[in-house]
């Protein structure tokens, strides 16, 4: 046989393996919070506002272990202190920007324009600092799970840099599906909850402040 033969072979056995190597890997499911619903605040808000420049709504940040895309879980019946990723099920982006980006959606749609962005040049008289600090699945047993969202937000004066106002928000909810997809749920719907919470919030400490 000769030495093309069995080159011929060789990369014939390789192109094998990697077709049967690809076939075997499961493809990766993508998700957002999808469509959020909003509740009726436009009035208040606008109130309360009517006095302010501008509220800048700033990028909410993350521990460096939350601060990528996987979706996190943990098993609590088995090892509670250890932290697990999905292999075939990822955010589109990272739970803190995807909450950022509902905040803002959020808050604009009440506030008649009012709100910027973290990365604008225009200058604010307030912002809005968020915190997110648990964004986790959490298995009781191998087929029940609930989740767990906290954050903490600030309210803070910009020119003076004085902090106005401060809370931590938290909610949990029982998954419909003890995997990704019921996880993916959970956390979305959570997440428009504790939205429309930040924003009762919002809207009571922005009226107590005197323009």
């Amino acid at each position: 046989m000769t030495k093309v033969a069995l080159l011929l072979i060789f990369i014939a056995y390789l192109f094998t393996g990697c077709v049967a190597f690809n076939q075997s890997q499961s493809p990766v499911s993508i998700y957002d919070f999808g469509m959020q619903h909003a509740q009726t605040t436009k009035p208040i808000l606008q109130q309360s506002l009517q006095h302010r420049k501008s509220l800048l709504i700033a990028d909410a940040t993350a521990p460096s272990w939350l601060d990528n895309n996987a979706i996190h879980y943990r098993l609590l019946y088995q090892n509670p202190t250890q932290s697990y990723t999905y292999a075939s099920s990822r955010w589109l982006a990272s739970p803190a920007a995807l909450l950022t980006q509902q905040i803002r959606n959020r808050i604009v749609a009440s506030t008649s324009e009012q709100v910027i962005k973290d990365n604008s040049t225009a200058k604010a008289d307030y912002v809005l600092h968020i915190e997110l600090e648990e964004f986790t699945q959490l298995f009781d047993t191998t087929d029940a799970s609930h989740i767990v969202i906290g954050l903490r937000t600030s309210l803070v004066e910009r020119n003076t840099r004085k902090l106005l106002a401060q809370k931590d928000l938290s909610i949990t909810e029982k998954t419909s599906t003890a995997d990704a997809a019921g996880a993916v749920s959970a956390l979305s719907s959570a997440s428009n909850q504790l939205i429309n919470e930040l924003v009762n919030w919002l809207t009571a400490e922005l009226s107590n402040v005197r323009p």
